[in-house]
This record gives C-alpha cells, structure tokens and sequence, in this order.
C-alpha cells in the first residue's frame, strides 16, 4: 500500500503498540457496556479486537467500574488477547484511581478530560494526581479536549481577552483557540508533573466537520504530541460513517493523525463492531493500512437487472472478513489480496483482471456463464446453481496458495502491464 507522508511526532509505546511518527495509524473504539459487569466488558472487548480494534477504551466512571478493571484485564489474558485498555475518567478520575490502585496498574493508558477534572486549585490538584499517578505505573495518557466540555475558566478567559482586543475575532474562532490551547497547556503542566513528552498524547474533539479540520491542522503545527482523531458525537448510520469520513480523511491525507475512532451512534440491533470496520475502510482506501481483502463491486445498472452479482459481492465480504480472524495468522499478507465481482460485460472482464480474483457475472441478455480471472489470466468458466460456492472455493485455494511462509505474493503488489488487458 502506498503510504502518505506523515507528520514527525514523538513516538508512543502502549504496551505492544508504537504510535506516532513513522507508526501506522492505529484503530481504537470504546464499550458500551456497564464496566460494572466484567463479563460483558471483556467480551465485548474481545468482539471489537476480533474486529480490528488495536485498544479499546473503557468507562471508569463509580468504584464499582473501577474495581473491576483489573478482573476484565486477567479475563482479557486468559482469553488470548493482549488488547490494550484505556480508562476513560471523569469528574472523579483522581478518587478511583486512589481507591483502587490495581485499576491503574490494569489500564494500558489513562484518558483525562482537562475540562471535567475540576475547576481552580482544587482542579489543579486533581489533575496532577491523576498524571503522577499515570507516570508512576510508567502509563501513556490521552488529554482529551472536547468542545461540548471545554474548561469555562480558560474560554471566559480568552473571551474576556478578545473582547478586550483593538480587533477582536469572532467567538467561534476563540472557542476553537481555546481547545487547542487546554491541550496545549494541560501537557505542558503534565510534563511540568512528570510525564515524559513521550507517554502524551493529545485530542480536541468537535462534531463539526469543517471545525474538526481547522483545529487539528493548528493543533498540529503547534505541537510533536502524537494526536487522536475522531468526530464527536458523529451521529448514526450514513451520516456518521460520512461525516467521520469526510474529516478524518482530509487530516489523513495531510498526514494528521496517529490514532482514530468512528464515534458511530449504533443503530437499533446493529453490531457495536461496525464502528471498527468504518474506521478500516477509511484507512484501507487511502492506502494507508491494508487489514481485510478488498472486494470490488460494480453499482449495477439496467444492464444488470439479476440481483445474482449483487448477493454474490455480499456474499464474498462476508466471507473474508470471516475467514480473517484465521488467514491474518496463517496467511501473512492476505489484508492485501483483491477480489472483484462485477455484473456484466462493459467492466466485467476488465476489472476482474487487474484484481488478484475476479469473477464477470452475465448481464441482462448475456450467455449466462461467469469468466473467472487469475492474476490477469482467464482460468476457468463457470455456470449453474453452484457458482457462489465454486468461487469461494477456488478464492480459498489461491489464498492457500499465495500467502503465508511459503506464498509467492507475500508483501508483494501485483501489477499487471497494460498490455495485457
């Protein structure tokens, strides 16, 4: 995959994880279950690590959440899964983790909310617990700044300011000054605590698009600290997967961004996971990450009135993103294998050879047979009842094949000369 410049930042290890800098971009998302209940917890971490979520974030939130960190942690190992854990703290962030030191020493890294800590002296204090605290246990800390809970003293204080000012701007430009300078000014007073500069990281989360853009491009340029992108409150379905993708992928692009999240509002029944592949997909387009084989698809026109190629591009999704959680181990290099399943003739034949597979469904008024290509070259014709079967077959052989120790495609992009086509 082509990788885009990225910019130079400290490096971060959590845990197993290296973020910032030459890093990949790493995938984070957060439970929704009561941390309370340690069993759902630590399942529903597991969901999200099979799904490709590389740390997840967990509420902290009353002592029994709390006491219970360290219980979801010893589940977690003995499970298999080494997924680093976030606590998300509010409000009473320095109690808890004075209460219940084995909560501390459990999490991967801390995420702190300089807004929520509290206000004045007694805020300071509660603060610098909380970050000695993290530097003690030798954890990493996220300083999240979100719009919806800035700290009022610093936006009273830089709005006083502006008014004050012979030019002053417009209050919506201080409140985004704001946010960066809360982040800029609770990191300089944790390594002022004793943090080191390479155990921070740093957020200014809104829910607007344009604003999301504006303050992570001056964030950036004020700062090394690896950064954390994601859209607040993004919202649900296809609002939130275009949105999210709409800012995310504009900061990428520029090289903006160490660590992301889909902030995604699940719908009714819908899988918590989806979040997870959101943010994959967003990566993997770019050419940034590969994680799960790709499958193109045509939309389908008046050409294509059967729904066989669509069921059938369903189908094969379905089935890689499943097979997954045993290729990505026994097949090293199958995230960047692409399969194409087209619907008729116009791009059919064409686009089924520049994949690693592909198979040209019949259109409307076409011989009903379906061509299947291999690395460019038309190896076999299939037709009948079976042909969704017959396909995934012959994907499971050539991944079998081609991939792993002994594979001939391991880290290797197929290019096929034009010629050829």
């Amino acid at each position: 995959m082509n990788t885009l410049q990225r910019r130079r930042t400290h490096q971060v290890r959590i845990d197993h994880i290296t973020v910032g800098s030459e890093a990949p971009v790493v995938i984070q998302s957060m439970t929704n279950t009561d941390t309370a209940d340690a069993k759902a917890t630590a399942l529903q971490i597991k969901e999200l690590s099979d799904a490709g979520s590389e740390m997840v974030r967990i509420t902290v939130n009353s002592p029994e959440a709390a006491s219970k960190v360290a219980e979801i942690r010893r589940r977690l190992d003995d499970m298999g899964y080494a997924t680093p854990l976030i606590g998300d703290f509010h409000f009473n962030g320095e109690r808890l983790l004075a209460e219940f030191p084995e909560c501390g020493k459990a999490l991967s890294k801390y995420r702190i909310n300089p807004g929520n800590v509290g206000k004045g002296a007694k805020g300071d204090e509660k603060f610098a617990f909380m970050i000695r605290t993290a530097a003690e246990n030798d954890k990493a800390v996220r300083i999240g700044v979100n719009w919806g809970s800035l700290d009022q003293s610093l936006a009273k204080r830089m709005m006083d300011a502006n008014l004050a000012s012979s030019a002053p701007k417009p209050p919506e430009e201080v409140m985004k000054e704001a946010l960066i300078v809360s982040a800029l000014e609770s990191a300089e007073k944790a390594v002022l605590l004793g943090l080191p500069e390479d155990k921070i990281i740093l957020s200014c989360k809104v829910s607007a698009v344009q604003d999301l853009i504006q303050v992570y491009r001056e964030l950036g340029s004020r700062c090394a600290y690896p950064l954390h992108l994601g859209l607040t409150e993004a919202g649900m379905g296809s609002k939130g997967i275009v949105a999210s993708t709409a800012a995310l992928s504009v900061l990428l692009q520029e090289g903006i961004g160490d660590t992301i999240r889909i902030s995604l509002t699940p719908e009714p029944g819908s899988p918590r996971t989806q979040e997870v592949v959101v943010g994959q997909e967003i990566l993997q387009t770019m050419g940034l990450r590969s994680f799960t084989p790709m499958v193109t698809a045509c939309p389908g026109c008046g050409r294509t009135t059967s729904t066989v190629f669509q069921e059938l591009a369903q189908d094969v999704q379905n089935y890689l993103r499943q097979k997954m959680t045993v290729w990505r181990t026994a097949y090293p290099g199958v995230e960047s294998l692409n399969v194409a399943v087209m619907g008729c003739v116009v791009n059919g034949p064409g686009e089924s050879k520049l994949a690693d597979i592909g198979i040209s469904l019949p259109g409307t008024g076409e011989t009903p047979v379906a061509p299947v290509y291999v690395d460019g070259e038309r190896k076999v014709t299939l037709k009948g009842d079976n042909i969704a079967t017959e396909f995934l077959a012959i994907v499971e052989e050539y991944v079998k094949t081609n991939y792993g120790e002994n594979g001939s495609k391991r880290n290797q992009n197929k290019i096929i000369p034009i010629q050829s086509l």
